[in-house]
């Protein structure tokens, strides 16, 4: 299936424009929040501002929408509009596909905390129905008047690559003409204070994607990435996304560049060394995002960039301790094919392909 069109909220921005500067800055540091327990102690985080998703025109029609929502809702509307596919008025033809790792967990946790403070009777019914994984999705659909089939995919190992399945299956079996797919997670207290707990936190910012050790570096993160997918060779075409497996052979010898996703988050990363050629161009971009279960997204995005630019991107963080061939320098370069590639935390390989 091809990629018509990408919408991108991170901590970098919005948009696609937003997310070429970033490759192009490369790594920059990110925010520092205090420690609950010891208000000496901060700890680094990759957040969306609030001012990425302050969109007058947006928000009026989904003002009473979490942070999680807002994310899904401004990724899912720019990359319809940056497809440029005139759809008919009734929008039938269109599905939607949202995938999450944790879902609206703050939201969640927030109608929790109010059971347990008021009691269920006196709860908000609008935290309630912002609490459910599907609120985003509904969003959507209402906001740009979608009405074809619409679901919520929540998977902890590897939500975006079960949403791709999903989209090419309803293509192929013509269920509708576009899926509008994506992925949004939200990074709140509870989610900050696991990552401190469990995973280890990179004190200087940097995730390392090229180090492949078993306690690997991490920075949590948060954002959401949509991508508007067709059978068709639509006008504005990025490249062709295909789910892959890793006992494909063709998979790993035939790409022009590699896309390690890398980013801390699924534990230990020595298995990578085992995936990649020594003789063929490596990028990993974690470092600009922060560390995600729905990262694959996110260089998907950075993939498709490239492809369509024909530009490598150079990795934000260089350190090479296993000498690969790692990109060191935003240039031009002809790509007709790059292969991104995670270990889940299940520690199965996931593979993604784009190609031209």
């Amino acid at each position: 299936m091809n990629i018509a069109g990408i919408g991108i909220v991170s901590t970098r921005g919005r948009g696609i424009e937003s997310l070429d500067i970033a490759l192009r800055e490369g790594w920059t540091s990110p925010k520092l929040i205090k420690s609950d327990n010891d208000q000496n102690i901060f700890y680094p985080i990759y957040s969306v501002e609030k001012e990425t998703i302050n969109d007058i025109n947006l928000l009026k029609k989904i003002r009473r929408a979490d942070r999680f929502s807002k994310m899904a809702v401004m990724a899912a509307r720019d990359a319809v509009v940056d497809s440029g596919i005139q759809i008919n008025d009734k929008k039938t033809d269109i599905g939607i596909i949202l995938s999450t790792a944790f879902g609206p967990h703050v939201t969640t946790f927030r109608f929790l905390d109010d059971i347990i403070d008021y009691g269920d009777g006196s709860v908000s019914p609008t935290t309630f129905s912002h609490s459910v994984h599907n609120a985003a999705a509904s969003y959507i659909s209402s906001l740009l008047n979608i009405r074809g089939p619409t679901v919520t995919i929540t998977q902890f190992a590897s939500p975006f690559h079960q949403s791709l399945i999903l989209a090419k299956a309803w293509l192929t079996e013509k269920r509708c003409k576009y899926v509008l797919l994506g992925c949004v997670d939200v990074c709140g207290n509870v989610m900050e204070y696991i990552c401190n707990q469990k995973l280890r936190i990179a004190n200087d910012g940097k995730i390392r994607p090229f180090n492949f050790s078993a306690l690997p570096s991490s920075v949590p993160g948060e954002g959401s990435v949509f991508l508007m997918t067709s059978l068709e060779n639509c006008q504005n075409k990025y490249c062709e996304i295909i789910p892959a497996s890793m006992t494909n052979c063709d998979t790993i010898k035939k790409s022009d560049i590699y896309i390690i996703e890398a980013d801390g988050m699924a534990g230990n990363e020595t298995s990578y060394q085992d995936t990649l050629p020594v003789d063929v161009s490596i990028g990993g971009y974690a470092p600009i995002f922060g560390s995600m279960k729905i990262i694959s997204a996110f260089h998907c995005a950075a993939g498709a960039l490239m492809i369509k630019k024909q530009i490598k991107y150079a990795c934000p963080v260089q350190e090479n301790p296993y000498d690969l061939n790692v990109i060191t320098k935003t240039e031009s370069s002809k790509i007709e094919r790059i292969c991104c590639i995670r270990k889940n935390c299940a520690d199965k390989t996931d593979i993604i392909r784009l190609i031209r």
